[in-house]
């Protein structure tokens, strides 16, 4: 089994764990990043009041709208991203040791090149799974009507609020939200958002340049101190993808806003404030209308998440690559000669 694809299987593995963990914070952020809400139109709510509020409005249920095709998403998302990462990761290595021979360089993969390495594997990722990010985008911003409404309500109020709380919806699943990204834009409906997302690959490859940076600067200390000895610990990879990802994630975070805006319902009612024809429309009705706050909505919540995520995906990938080369290098000596 060749090294590329043992990190891409266990950063599928680590992916769908993290993923798992943390989905009813990344359904509640990306509700908060689709609010569509004008300049000091109402008070926001937090993220544990918001967690509250889908619960006793929607179910429990809701947290986890779009948690099947997310997982697939993850799963193919990490496994791509890994595998195109050690690949060209590799790559980087061998033109380094290359340059070390001529005599450029100490042979180690430098910033710069950790960098490109993470952006090249970035867009492939996103071109391939787009898709996927845009089903479960709408599955997590569907908001099911109240399941509290009270008998007689819509009699008393005539209002069409209360009649469509009263009226049970039925469940929106991955077909639904499919066949309705279909009706809006056809076939390209499916990459809406793609070119800030691949602008977005600015933070993995930010996070892999700053986790890779830090990795590499603990094993040389390690080293020296431990005479040879650079083993890094389970608990450390956390606290370096913990770090690195929110590096990332404070720089990148408007962009991801956008990208969300794009891809979840477009507001049909008449109100173009809250229209979007694409990115650039985005980003200038967001200034227009809700001020530099817009690009910022959930960032609490997303930073809590996201650095969660990525600390735990760490760990568990680099666990799950460290115990495949064991099994590997035990088959190889336990073969008769």
């Amino acid at each position: 089994m060749s090294d590329a694809l043992i990190n891409g299987l266990a950063g599928a593995g680590g992916g769908i764990i993290a993923q798992l963990i943390t989905y009813p914070l990344q359904t509640v952020n990306t509700r908060q990043q689709t609010d569509r809400g004008l300049k000091k139109e109402k008070k926001k709510l937090g993220t544990v009041e918001q967690i509250c509020q889908v619960i006793k409005n929607e179910g429990w249920e809701r947290l986890y709208g779009g948690l099947t095709p997310s997982l697939v998403g993850t799963a193919a998302s990490q496994g791509v991203y890994y595998y195109f990462y050690q690949i060209f990761r590799n790559k980087a290595e061998t033109a380094a040791l290359e340059r070390k021979k001529m005599g450029v360089g100490d042979g180690s993969v430098g910033m710069l090149s950790s960098l490109l390495v993470a952006a090249l594997s970035g867009c492939v990722n996103v071109l391939f799974t787009n898709p996927l990010w845009v089903v479960v985008t709408r599955m997590q911003t569907y908001k099911k009507s109240s399941k509290k409404s009270q008998p007689g309500q819509e009699l008393s109020t005539g209002s069409d609020e209360a009649i469509l709380a009263a009226a049970e919806l039925p469940p929106f699943g991955t077909t639904h939200a499919i066949q309705e990204i279909y009706d809006e834009g056809g076939v390209f409906g499916f990459w809406r958002g793609v070119f800030p997302t691949l602008i977005m690959v600015s933070n993995p490859s930010m996070q892999f340049m700053l986790y890779e940076t830090m990795l590499k600067k603990l094993k040389q200390r390690r080293a020296l101190n431990k005479k040879g000895s650079s083993g890094v610990t389970a608990l450390e990879i956390f606290f370096l993808g913990a770090l690195a990802k929110l590096g990332a994630t404070v720089v990148t975070y408007p962009l991801l806003v956008v990208k969300s805006r794009l891809q979840a319902k477009q507001v049909t009612n008449g109100d173009k404030r809250q229209h979007y024809k694409g990115t650039s429309d985005a980003i200038l009705k967001m200034i227009r209308y809700e001020g530099l706050y817009g690009f910022y909505k959930g960032m609490g919540t997303k930073i809590v998440q996201s650095v969660l995520a990525a600390a735990v995906l760490f760990m568990i990938k680099e666990e799950l690559v460290n115990g495949a080369r064991f099994l590997l290098t035990s088959k190889v000596k336990s073969k008769p000669p």
